[in-house]
């Protein structure tokens, strides 16, 4: 992170746009219809690991050779990081299929909770901050779900898949965490993006009767066709590639715990883009107080956790 004390404004208007980009990623899966959660999810996994190939290229053949050493002795890390990543795809777009776009998302995005309750239970310490964000998070979650009942398009096998997809996250985020102050980003980013496609592809043909051809709806490579060309386009330079790209380019002057903060906004604001694309509709006033609820208690959690971080001598 720059040391200059003024953030730069090109970098604010680049985590804007990253923010827009992940936060969109749910209304353009809804609006390719039709097609089973799995086959979109595998689709939009196979777009971007054509997307990252060509950084993958670039930055090996310009790694080090002790560098290069090191990342294939990595290569079990990577592959365990791909399939969490096909895991949480997977659920979480099998959760659209279920359950509203808002609950989805307020599920999905749940993930610092996940890690509070492994603290839990691994009886390893959490803050009073952390365990009563945690708190606050699950009362939240429990109002969602209680109101939900009422709710046109709302199932609690859908919000548990949802929470499973944020469950599955935190082993990709625990991986990249281990791995990615060596590894540049696209040789990171690359070989887990294509086992977790290749991964997703398996599964959809299993689950969903994907057939290899470019058939728009049962096709395992359907996304090249006419009809949803541009959205899985989309979905893997804006989300896959613009998204999470800016999001690790703008550390260089944005603090974490801010970039961190900021994204906690993403079930709101994906919430937003599905009322105005027509998607989704404006959800009971139980499902905005759990909401509510959910994302303080996130915010909770992550604020200390990342102030607890930044507070660490670096070593």
């Amino acid at each position: 992170m720059s040391e200059s004390g003024a953030i730069p404004l090109h970098a604010w208007l680049i985590m804007g746009v990253a923010l827009f980009a992940v936060s969109s990623a749910g209304a353009v899966f809804e609006m390719i219809e039709d097609v089973g959660g799995l086959s979109k999810a595998a689709w939009r996994l196979q777009a971007t690991s054509l997307v990252l190939l060509p950084g993958f290229m670039v930055q090996y053949a310009r790694a080090e050779d002790s560098l290069k050493l090191q990342w294939k002795n990595s290569m079990h890390l990577l592959t365990a990081s791909g399939i969490c990543l096909a895991l949480h795809f997977g659920t979480w777009l099998m959760s659209l299929d279920r359950t509203t776009l808002t609950h989805s998302l307020l599920f999905v995005t749940a993930h610092p909770l996940v890690i509070i309750i492994g603290l839990w239970l691994l009886r390893k310490p959490a803050t009073k901050m952390q365990s009563i964000g945690a708190l606050v998070g699950f009362i939240g979650a429990a109002v969602v779900v209680g109101g939900g009942a009422s709710e046109t398009g709302v199932s609690l096998y859908g919000d548990f898949l949802a929470f499973l997809g944020a469950v599955t996250v935190v082993g990709y985020l625990a991986i990249g965490r281990m791995v990615r102050g060596w590894m540049p980003l696209f040789l990171y980013a690359f070989p887990v993006t294509l086992v977790s496609a290749i991964a997703l592809t398996a599964w959809a043909i299993l689950s969903e009767g994907l057939t290899f051809n470019l058939d728009d709806m049962t096709g395992a490579f359907g996304w090249i066709s006419v009809t949803w060309i541009l959205y899985v386009g989309y979905l893997a330079l804006g989300p896959g590639l613009l998204g999470h790209t800016g999001i690790n380019a703008v550390l260089r002057w944005i603090p974490p715990l801010t970039i961190s903060m900021m994204l906690i906004m993403e079930p709101v604001i994906g919430s937003i883009i599905g009322w105005i694309v027509g998607v989704d509709s404006i959800p009971q006033i139980w499902t905005l107080i759990g909401g509510v609820l959910m994302v303080s208690g996130l915010a909770l959690v992550t604020f200390d956790s990342e102030s607890e971080e930044a507070s660490e001598p670096s070593v």
